[in-house]
């Protein structure tokens, strides 16, 4: 059951999401039963530092030493509550980490110090987050120096941004409004200073604000340019004299290791195929990929990601390349 008086309270913070609500409930109900199981102690230390004080006329007979039946309830009572607590904070938290169809993916790059974050169709923002009430929204995270951390207050959500890995936020907002966004690991000199808004639109007045970059190139687009200027075609092509291994439908199958064992092809293992080839080799392959980490930055590794991953799609994404 959540609270949702809660929201109503005027200072209680903005609460715009189900997640949001069920922290809301888990914390104020915790609360209250962790007022319920210390209260009865201060009241009655309180009552016994009265009741026995020096000088007073109280039955100082000596009681029993032990009450199993007592102690036996202490423990398993609170036990009991506490599983209860443990069991809802789980299932809010893999609720919140389950992958949602028909998600709105948005690249996010954390830096010394500020937010960049691209939309689908190319469409850019710093410091600002805008999406559409009612739809899920997934975040594609990371930092291009030190560790930050995406934190969206309203939403009661935090997660970790991490130099040289992806990590994924996930959300439906409920209410459309101007919110806090802001880093909440330190970060360095300006960490106060690395903060922004989340924007809840309408979906129609979503839809309006991002046509509007028209002229934006779209990440899958600039990610099969790239393919071309930075010289994976050579290789990955079907047609290359290289022999390489074939890019079409390769996100999100299994990969086999020349080492042994196999590794699912997610944006992580692609970021490291780029970077680091030789970290994962391919089983029939030899080790001979040049590393490209002193060649493309954080966006131009977003755009390469999203075109491997066009070639995954249905609708093929584009020409066939060589897994």
């Amino acid at each position: 059951m959540q609270f949702d008086w809660l929201n109503a309270l005027p200072f209680w913070p903005d609460q715009i999401s189900d997640h949001a609500a069920t922290v809301d409930t888990i914390m104020v109900a915790f609360s209250f039963v962790m007022v319920l199981f210390v209260a009865p102690v201060f009241i009655l230390m309180a009552f016994f530092a009265v009741k026995y004080r020096r000088g007073s006329s109280a039955d100082r007979t000596g009681r029993p030493r032990s009450l199993p039946w007592l102690e036996a309830a202490w423990a398993l009572v609170p036990l009991v509550v506490m599983m209860f607590f443990f069991y809802q904070a789980a299932r809010a938290y893999f609720d919140l980490h389950d992958e949602m169809e028909n998600s709105l993916r948005i690249e996010v790059i954390g830096k010394q110090w500020m937010w960049k974050t691209q939309h689908p169709n190319g469409k850019r923002q710093i410091n600002q987050l805008n999406v559409p009430v009612g739809v899920p929204v997934e975040l594609n995270m990371i930092s291009q120096d030190v560790i930050h951390s995406m934190y969206l207050p309203a939403l009661r959500i935090k997660q970790d941004v991490l130099p040289h890995r992806y990590t994924k936020l996930r959300f439906v907002a409920t209410e459309t409004g101007t919110f806090h966004l802001t880093c909440a690991e330190y970060c360095g000199t300006l960490h106060s200073r690395m903060g922004g808004s989340l924007v809840v639109m309408e979906r129609d007045a979503y839809d309006a604000w991002v046509s509007e970059a028209r002229d934006a190139a779209r990440p899958v687009d600039r990610g099969r340019r790239l393919f071309t200027e930075a010289g994976c075609r050579g290789c990955h092509a079907e047609d290359a004299p290289v022999e390489a291994p074939l890019l079409d439908g390769l996100y999100g199958s299994p990969v086999p290791l020349a080492g042994g064992g196999s590794v699912e092809a997610d944006e992580n293992y692609l970021r490291t195929a780029i970077l680091r080839p030789n970290a994962h080799v391919v089983a029939g392959f030899e080790p001979i990929m040049p590393s490209f980490r002193e060649q493309l930055d954080e966006e131009q590794i977003l755009d390469l990601i999203a075109y491997i991953r066009a070639l995954s799609d249905d609708d093929g994404g584009g020409e066939g390349e060589r897994r």
